[in-house]
């Protein structure tokens, strides 16, 4: 059975002021999630609410960390639940009438939904419905829900485009992902809720999630280790900078177009796995130890996003190309990586 709890506190402050719209972001300890809220905070006019249950599939020390960084911009309130629990969510949405909700709690990851597939399903689909049926109940007019690059699995066009076919995702994490936005069709289109899903592509930057490849590279370089390269290196992503990630998020809250929509959310540029590698062996200026694996099961050869609708319905436009970004990721991590003095 899964535990029900919550965990309520306010950070910082209790003061909420009447004219301010509502929101709801879901994940808002994790990467792209206390990102959103910091933005949120730094813009102004919003009641802020973060659930996320502080899991354990990295360290919920890290996940502390981003929250306290994200408030440093402003007051919000910080629920720790568990987004399978609909009763634990019910009591939330009981207190609050929200404006928006910003579905970005998942578990996350390609390779280890290999291992955990029920776990993915039971997260990612059974508690996105949660949080749609609880968006109907409450009658909350804006849904939007993260959803993943990996939709796409072994599509052959290339770039992506919000119309291409998704149905052949390789993992179980992509195929929740795409099953979150086939749910979010159907209740925008049964309970008028306006439902916006945000397809990211291998977002990076400061607070990247230590388990992902830019970051974890980093990492054991600097301590001298050998990274794992699966496969030639000729594999390619579109790697997004997470400021940019966010310009798209904010834009998707306000958007009003139609009831329902897709957007693709990358750079609209490809890297090889190899130049990557160079960028950072550049910025940390110390060389990798390749230790060459064969290609993962669940791995794709390439992402590469068409972002030409985001841009004309979104006002989309990132700016931070990959020799600008990796930089910028560099200098989070040495800072954040930093000896403790007492």
């Amino acid at each position: 059975m899964i535990p029900c709890f919550s965990k309520f506190r306010t950070v910082f402050s209790d003061n909420i002021s009447i004219v301010n719209r509502s929101i709801l972001v879901t994940g808002g300890a994790g990467f792209i999630g206390s990102h959103t809220v910091d933005h949120l905070l730094r813009e102004g006019g919003w009641d802020v609410t973060v659930v996320d249950d502080l899991n354990d599939f990295y360290s919920p020390d890290i996940k502390r960390s981003n929250l306290k960084a994200a408030g440093e911009s402003g007051e919000f309130r910080f629920i720790e639940a568990d987004i399978r629990c609909c009763d634990a969510l019910r009591n939330i949405f009981d207190e609050t009438a929200f404006d928006c909700i910003v579905h970005l709690a998942a578990r996350a990851g390609v390779r280890p939904s290999l291992s955990q597939p029920k776990l993915y399903a039971e997260t990612n689909i059974d508690g996105t419905l949660n949080l749609l049926e609880l968006a109907r109940d409450y009658e909350v007019p804006q849904f939007v829900f993260g959803s993943s690059s990996s939709v796409y699995g072994i599509n052959s066009k290339v770039p992506f485009a919000e119309d291409d076919r998704i149905h052949q995702p390789i993992s179980p994490y992509a195929s929740t992902k795409a099953a979150g936005e086939l749910m979010c069709h159907t209740y925008s289109h049964l309970f008028d809720i306006r439902t916006v899903c945000l397809r990211f592509f291998t977002v990076y930057g400061a607070r990247q999630r230590p388990d992902l490849a830019i970051h974890k590279f980093s990492r054991l370089i600097t301590e001298g280790k050998p990274i794992q390269v699966f496969g030639d290196g000729t594999t390619r992503r579109d790697y997004t900078y997470v400021d940019d990630i966010i310009q798209g998020v904010r834009a998707s809250i306000d958007y009003s177009d139609s009831m329902h929509e897709v957007f693709n959310l990358g750079e609209s540029d490809t890297v090889e796995l190899a130049r990557l590698i160079e960028l950072l062996e550049e910025s940390l200026g110390e060389l990798a130890v390749i230790d060459r694996q064969p290609m993962q099961p669940g791995d794709v050869p390439i992402t590469f996003a068409d972002i030409s609708k985001a841009k004309k319905l979104l006002g989309y436009d990132p700016k931070t190309k990959i020799e600008e970004g990796i930089p910028k990721f560099v200098e989070w991590f040495r800072a954040a990586n930093q000896p403790q003095t007492a």
